[in-house]
């Protein structure tokens, strides 16, 4: 499914205080996680895009924006409820994935 339908479909949800049963709370669940997934692989095609502006190791590791991205992501959490420690940790996964996978693509050894 294309990454709009699903985007489509999770705006057509129920609440969540309008779920009556348990197996539509987890089909909405299900559904946010297929969307969050389906977001995951749309920003790694921007990551990928991104190398055309970099050329060195340094370049693709980028610590200023990386510390910048951290913030900003634990504001979001704050600000949509979530524990901006746990997004933290899941950023500093993501970006360390992210990262490998631009080193790999540009042909860069990662140490």
């Amino acid at each position: 499914m294309a990454f709009h339908a699903l985007a489509v479909q999770c705006m057509l949800m129920k609440p969540p205080d309008e779920c009556i049963t348990i197996d539509e709370v987890r089909q909405a669940i299900d559904e946010l996680d297929r969307t969050i997934i389906a977001t995951l692989g749309q920003r790694f095609g921007y990551v990928k895009a991104v190398t055309r502006f970099k050329k060195t190791a340094e370049d693709v590791r980028a610590p200023a924006r990386f510390q910048q991205v951290l913030e900003t992501r634990r504001n979001w959490a704050e600000e949509a409820g979530l524990s901006p420690d746990l997004i933290e940790r899941v950023y500093r996964e993501l970006i360390a994935y992210f990262i490998h996978e631009e080193m790999k693509f540009m042909g860069i050894k990662h140490s």
